[in-house]
């Protein structure tokens, strides 16, 4: 691989691509870092296209061409689903990230259901519906509780663990209420859940790490789910074991499948895994770093971040592999008031470096500048505060203290991030 640096061009505007930004601007193969839309943070060590429209794949790749960028790496799942990445690929310029065809492993539920059916992938059993009467009949005799599940892209959002039959039929007629709607109703496994990413160049497959991140907005794993109020990694719980098993029976019958299809899968793939007493079941696959797990990931990666991913899009990822410092990292999301709902937009965040005094790192994920260039919420999940530690707990404790030093008046947070390991911390002692 050429060690000559160049410009790279980092599509996205939340605290995922925050995070890879860090690590991007970082590498000694970055000569510059460009990033559309970017976000105030990005802003530190990147220059912002906040006019291109990320989801016009010929406008990016002619911004591409015209910045000379060595590299694009695309942070969401929506300019994936635009055809981006193939727009890229097809102008020979190296993208980091799945062409639309293959990321249908996101954009439909029923897709990828399908193909785990085809692969022998162990997953949930599950119907899909075009139509809300046949899917309402099917969830009022189906055992409790059920998951109902919108068919195509929901920014995290649009799955309800239906504990009841009305909670069922109240989430089936609200996907409903959208044209064209469908939906997935599966079965709710359980066991413990875990987010596990590998990074894939179409043939070979490198695994990274396993977090664990906390979907309900409330403490307890109460209210509705979100898309993420914070992780931490590594998931002990995924032993190296559970690893091996997914990788043989989950990860690479997936990627064998997408090949023999004519779609091969280059980039990261995000696997939502339940831990149940039978072994590793898939959940549902994103296509993308996680959010907020791409955060506690980058605070532990010690491989160069751009080197993986340009070998991932140039086909060179056999024989590499990921090194990552000791001990743990966690991310509290703090979000703006209302969120998962309505959230609250405009209000002032200030003492960020104050926090970051205390050993954490802010990241921005729903920020932006006033007309008077004060940084102000614009999103509903608005700051991740990342932080490192020999343990969950003492990193979620940094991570907690730097929150404090935040003034967000709109802001709230869970406040037990990472509670599982840190109860079986304590348990060992």
């Amino acid at each position: 691989m050429s060690s000559t640096a160049f410009p790279i061009l980092l599509l996205g505007s939340g605290g995922r691509e925050h995070a890879l930004a860090l690590k991007l601007a970082a590498s000694p193969l970055c000569s510059r870092l460009i990033a559309a839309p970017g976000n105030p943070g990005i802003a530190q060590v990147a220059s912002l296209a906040p006019g291109l429209d990320i989801l016009d794949p010929a406008a990016v790749t002619a911004f591409a061409r015209a910045e000379g960028a060595g590299l694009v790496v695309v942070g969401p799942e929506a300019p994936l689903a635009a055809g981006v990445s193939d727009a890229l690929r097809a102008a020979g310029i190296p993208v980091f990230g799945p062409s639309a065809a293959a990321a249908r492993l996101e954009a439909s539920k029923a897709f990828t259901k399908q193909l785990c059916d085809e692969a022998h992938v162990p997953t949930a059993r599950y119907r899909r519906f075009d139509a809300l009467e046949p899917a309402l009949a099917y969830s009022a005799a189906h055992a409790l509780p059920v998951v109902v599940k919108a068919d195509g892209l929901a920014a995290g959002k649009g799955v309800t663990v239906a504990l009841t039959h009305g909670e069922a039929e109240e989430a089936l007629r609200d996907l409903f209420a959208s044209p064209g709607a469908e939906v997935v109703i599966e079965e709710c496994m359980t066991g413990e859940e875990v987010s596990f990413f590998v990074l894939a160049d179409g043939n070979a497959a490198l695994p990274l790490l396993a977090a664990q991140d906390h979907k309900r907005v409330g403490d307890g794993d109460t209210g509705p789910n979100t898309g993420g109020m914070g992780a931490y990694a590594p998931a002990r719980v995924f032993t190296p074991e559970l690893q091996a098993r997914t990788m043989a029976e989950i990860i690479q019958p997936t990627l064998n499948a997408m090949a023999a299809r004519g779609t091969p899968f280059a980039g990261v793939l995000f696997a939502g895994l339940m831990l149940t007493e039978t072994g590793p079941r898939l959940i549902e696959y994103n296509v993308r770093f996680g959010d907020p797990e791409c955060q506690v990931l980058m605070a532990l990666l010690e491989t160069d971040l751009a080197a993986l991913l340009l070998a991932a899009a140039r086909g060179e990822l056999a024989g590499r592999a990921a090194t990552w410092k000791p001990g743990t990292a966690a991310v509290v999301v703090v979000a703006a008031r209302g969120y998962p709902g309505t959230p609250a937009k405009g209000g002032l965040i200030a003492d960020l470096e104050v926090a970051e005094a205390t050993g954490a790192m802010v990241l921005h994920a729903g920020t932006a500048l006033d007309a008077h260039g004060r940084l102000v919420g614009s999103g509903g999940r608005v700051l991740g505060v990342t932080a490192a530690g020999p343990t969950v707990a003492e990193a979620v404790a940094t991570a907690y203290a730097a929150v404090e030093k935040i003034s967000f008046a709109d802001g709230f947070c869970r406040r037990d991030i990472g509670w599982r390991e840190i109860a079986r911390e304590r348990a060992d002692g």
